[in-house]
């Protein structure tokens, strides 16, 4: 969780807030008291005190007497014991984890007051209507609108999922104590649940002992969707629904998707190679029985309440079709049954092969002469005989009617096979496995529970509409397990479910014929709920887009050029290498030989291109290239894209496959922002690329921008105006070829990262870059933050769609001064000097780097699948940005969300132009919200704690690179306030501030208990106690700064 999130700006309830925090903190306290003993809570609640007073001393400007606290307190810790250090680094860990589920519950509680919250669908509509636009204007937009939220795996969620799972527990425990009728009784029950969580809480292990597989991480996501997302979507759309219809008359159409989700957890293989073609195939199908899992369950929810009779007459003729048909396949079966004795099957367990449909499983004893249907020996009832019509008057057989033949051994009816004497009536226990174990045998065990075909006729006719859906549910999933499990499938393609439009035929059906009937508040409920969340969903829950860094495709073809002689695709120079993918895309054939040889290496991207082929676009959404800077990285992945798909399709003897992905580039560094406006107009001016997009992506054109990289190339300002401008001229290359295009922004949770509050990102947009259509990463701590409880993820829903219809229909204006563009860029060229001095040019800055922060023991969190670094270098620029940033966010120094901005703006005011820039700053979005993101990182760095690192663990060779960064960290805060006109940092945001300040008291004693953890740690690097220890404060810390990367 961070402080990043939208509502953070706005107020909330401090004395509702207080009164919780106060229950929370007393019920650790004594949970305290009695596992760890009063001796070792005297020691955490006077480190608690010393830094409080510390903090107070020093908001009060009396800087002196703080630091001699803090020293003394520094010096208190030193002295303990590791175990005592263990148990005080937990402590304060689960002080500050308390405070933010409080803090989240009561930004839960506000947005639930929807008349209130700023921003919500009912808001901004009353806004618009109010603004001028007219209902069929604002209906119509709304209706277009395509906004697709992706979940990635970067490693940023530090919690465990079990200490999530607990924490979100505690959060409904304090939304059930906001209830105004609980009684004493209930209060006391309440207490002890939350003592019981508590309790838990400290006696699970906090650190995760093992790194997640990429299969473990996808779970994780599809687990937001069931325990979050599953609910929040209908309970969103209900409300944009009531909204719109407020507005202008009209409700959301029922199949309308506002929003989407996509995922990349078992999809992005760039620079994780846990990430196979496989760990993609099953990720994609786990998702796809997860969805129908979730599906079944609705549709027996649904088959419960539809219980009516009356129906339209298209219901009536499905239902009847539907009972018609189940007659005919009990015709078939007994027509088998009957047949079958005249067969001879050798065998003496279950038959190798049964005809299709076959009901009678071969070990079930039966009467040859009269019975016609298996005797199930159910325990604890007696036999009874399913009967059709024409058998209802017809004695039931006993089971003295069973026959032994000559040789003592009862004959099975249906196959005339014999079976091993048992006891009469039942199965040998290997026989009762067998039949367990199949299909067939449930089957029937499923026929006992069900009414048989003469009953069905005055059942709901809903209801049979609904078990038919169940039953290709079933069978749908069966597939799906068979498919996961390697095993052949042979279904018939009616028997179960393939895309959304087959599951959705039925439901509508039923909800058309409630409707009909004068039954809309059925129709509208739990139905319209089921058919919102198909249209969302679809059959795969998310999309999982597949991502691969550029050179990896180069490599492929490198290998298979040179295997057909026609030299080193990766030595030719860009034209050369258009002309011959071009080429090569126009044709038909397959250019990739079977018989080829490659590295394991090509032959993973090859066998992800196939799994590609295989799944298509009904379970992938986009293939993504990192690190993309020309053309040709485009269209290299369209060539392997095709040439999979046409050795897929021949080997299946089918003449296409599943639909073709979307490919997207992804511009990041600051280079390749530059180029990026270049690359998609060379693109676009080849006739292939251009009529391939209008073909098979409707006019479409995804391109795909990067905040991390580009950030931790050339600092956070410089990559912001790198990439706003980078927008502008992508939008402005698609507008020129007439083609439409969607932005897909790589957001991490940090600042540094490109993070920040959802509706401001949005807002600051160049203008016509945000036209009704976006993608945006949500990332590591920021899903759960966002998504993790169903009322902050309709919340986090509705700003979305507010935001992407604001920046629609009332796009940002670009800036008002000309003048303002030239003193960005002024900005930007002094920031990114600034920055890369000192980063990439200081050939101390590094070893200062591993000296003053934890970086090195950060890959001990196991908090990912992926490794820390791209390369084996020991570079910045191939240390991935989350560690990065990471790093300096447990020192407090937050550096890289900073470095070189107060260097820009310096330089910029220092010629004269403050009152330009505090002009730009009131008036143009871009500039105040990265400013404000700028301001509030600021809030959030503490230089005392900075220079305590400093002076315990830099060698004193390099304190001085410290003192200069400190110095200029000053600067920064200093021209962040001359540009606002601010007088204190995060002025215009006291909630902000008063949380942050509340944090400190269990914040600063757990960063000193990191500095010696880490003194103690360095001089004793195989202490594995030390390690946790360390690890321990890493969580709290990341707790108390809610962010890590």
């Amino acid at each position: 969780m961070t402080d990043i999130t939208d509502d953070i700006a706005e107020e909330i309830s401090f004395q509702s807030y207080d009164d919780d925090l106060r229950l929370l903190f007393s019920l650790l306290h004594d949970v305290l008291q009695r596992e760890v003993g009063p001796s070792i809570m005297e020691k955490i609640e006077h480190a608690r005190t010393l830094s409080q007073s510390a903090c107070l001393l020093r908001g009060s400007g009396i800087e002196g007497t703080a630091e001699v606290l803090e020293k003394q307190l520094a010096n208190e810790l030193s002295k303990m014991t590791l175990e005592e250090a263990l148990k005080l680094a937990r402590a304060l860990s689960h002080f500050l984890n308390l405070m933010g589920i409080a803090e989240t519950h009561h930004r839960t509680r506000k947005a639930k007051n929807v008349a209130q919250a700023s921003k919500s669908c009912d808001d901004t509509f009353n806004q618009l209507i109010q603004g001028g636009f007219s209902p069929d204007v604002l209906y119509d937009t709304v209706c277009k609108q395509a906004v697709e939220i992706v979940l990635t795996a970067h490693p940023t969620q530090i919690n465990r999922r079990t200490l999530q799972y607990k924490h979100i527990r505690i959060s409904h425990l304090l939304e059930y104590n906001d209830r105004k009728d609980l009684t004493q009784e209930d209060q006391d029950t309440l207490i002890e649940d939350l003592v019981r969580e508590i309790t838990s809480i400290w006696q699970t292990d906090e650190l995760r002992r093992h790194k997640p597989t990429p299969v473990d991480e996808a779970r994780a996501g599809l687990n937001y969707v069931e325990s979050s997302l599953w609910r929040a979507v209908p309970h969103y759309l209900r409300r944009l629904s009531n909204a719109l219809k407020k507005h202008t008359g009209r409700p959301l159409p029922l199949t309308c998707t506002p929003i989407k989700f996509g995922s990349w957890m078992g999809g992005d293989r760039d620079g994780n190679p846990n990430v196979t073609a496989k760990v993609t195939r099953d990720v994609s199908l786990l998702s796809r029985w997860m969805a129908i899992d979730l599906y079944t369950r609705e549709v027996d929810n649904l088959r419960f309440e539809l219980s009516m009779n009356q129906c339209t007459d298209v219901l009536a003729r499905l239902a009847h079709d539907i009972i018609i048909k189940e007659s005919s396949e009990e015709d078939r079966y007994m027509s088998w049954n009957q047949t079958s004795k005249h067969q001879n099957h050798n065998v003496h367990g279950l038959p190798t092969q049964l005809p299709a449909q076959a009901d009678v499983p071969s070990c079930t004893e039966c009467n040859r002469d009269q019975s016609h249907y298996p005797q199930l020996d159910v325990p604890g009832s007696e036999y009874k005989p399913l009967k059709t019509k024409d058998e209802q008057a017809a004695p039931s057989p006993s089971k003295s009617d069973q026959k032994p033949n000559s040789n003592g051994h009862q004959s099975n009816a249906a196959t005339g096979q014999q079976t091993s004497p048992a006891k009469s009536g039942t199965y040998s226990p290997n026989q009762r496995k067998l039949f367990a174990e199949s299909q067939v045998g449930r089957g029937s065990f499923r026929k006992l529970l069900e009414p048989s075909l003469p009953q069905k006729s005055g059942i709901s006719p809903y209801r049979i509409v609904l078990g038919d859906v169940k039953d290709k549910l079933m069978n749908t999933r069966k597939r799906l397990e068979q498919l996961l499990e390697g095993l052949p499938c042979d279904q018939d393609p009616n028997d179960y479910f393939d895309s959304p439009d087959q599951l959705l035929q039925p439901l509508m059906i039923c909800y058309d014929s409630l409707q009909s009937c004068g039954s809309g508040i059925l129709a509208d409920g739990r139905l319209a709920d089921l058919i919102r969340r198909v249209s969302v969903f679809g059959m795969v829950l998310m999309k999982l887009d597949l991502r691969q860094e550029s050179g990896r495709h180069s490599e492929t073809l490198d290998a298979i050029t040179k295997y057909l002689d026609m030299g080193t695709y990766s030595e030719w120079d860009e034209k050369k290498r258009l002309d011959f993918l071009t080429k090569e895309l126009k044709g038909k054939r397959p250019l990739v030989p079977p018989t080829i040889k490659v590295s394991s290496e090509v032959k993973e991207v090859l066998d992800t291109f196939r799994v590609a082929a295989e799944l298509g676009s009904d379970s992938l959404g986009a293939y993504v290239i990192s690190m993309a800077s020309n053309a040709s990285d485009v269209l290299a992945v369209e060539l392997l894209q095709k040439d999979a798909r046409l050795a897929v399709a021949g080997e299946h003897g089918r003449t296409s496959v599943g639909g073709i992905l979307r490919v997207v580039p992804l511009f990041e560094t600051l280079k390749d922002l530059r180029a990026a406006g270049s690359v998609i107009r060379q693109l676009l001016s080849i006739d292939w690329y251009k009529n391939h997009i209008i073909k098979n992506h409707n006019g479409h054109q995804e391109v795909m921008v990067g905040y991390s990289d580009s950030g931790k190339d050339a600092g956070r300002f410089a990559a912001a105006w790198e990439l706003y401008k980078a927008q502008e001229d992508v939008v402005a290359a698609c507008k020129q070829y007439g083609i439409k295009v969607t932005l897909f922004h790589g957001r991490g949770g940090s600042i540094g990262r490109g993070g920040g509050p959802t509706h401001l990102a949005i807002q600051s947009q160049p203008p016509g870059s945000v036209m009704g259509t976006l993608r945006s990463t949500e990332q590591g701590e920021m899903v759960q933050a966002k998504f993790g409880l169903p009322g902050m993820a309709v919340r986090q829903l509705e700003i979305y769609t507010t935001a992407v219809l604001m920046a629609t229909l009332c796009p940002p204006k670009p800036p008002r001064d000309v003048n303002w563009r030239n003193l960005m860029d002024d900005i930007a060229n002094i920031s990114r000097q600034s920055y890369r001095s000192t980063v990439y040019d200081n050939p101390e800055f590094i070893t200062y780097f591993q000296e003053a922060t934890p970086q090195a023991e950060l890959g001990h969190l196991n908090i990912g699948s992926r490794p820390t670094r791209r390369k084996s270098s020991t570079g910045i620029g191939d240390l991935r940005a989350i560690p990065w940033i990471f790093a300096w966010t447990q020192t407090r120094f937050v550096l890289p969300a900073w470095l070189g901005v107060g260097a820009g703006l310096k330089g910029v005011c220092e010629k004269g132009h403050v009152d330009e820039l505090q002009a730009a700053y009131k008036e143009w979005p871009f500039f105040q919200s990265t400013v404000d993101l700028i301001e509030m990182v600021l809030g959030k760095a503490d230089i005392p704690i900075v220079k305590h690192y400093d002076e315990v663990l830099v060698a004193e060779c390099r304190r001085g690179l410290g003192d200069e960064l400190r110095m200029e960290l000053l600067s920064t805060e200093k021209y962040v306030l001359v540009v606002t006109g601010h007088e204190k940092l995060s002025e215009n945001n006291k909630s902000l501030r008063k949380l942050i300040e509340s944090r400190l008291p269990y914040l600063n004693p757990l960063n000193m208990l990191q500095v010696e953890i880490l003194k103690r740690l360095r001089s004793d690097t195989e202490n594995l106690k030390l390690r946790d220890a360390l690890l321990i404060t890493i969580n709290g810390i990341a707790a108390g700064m809610r962010n890590t990367g």
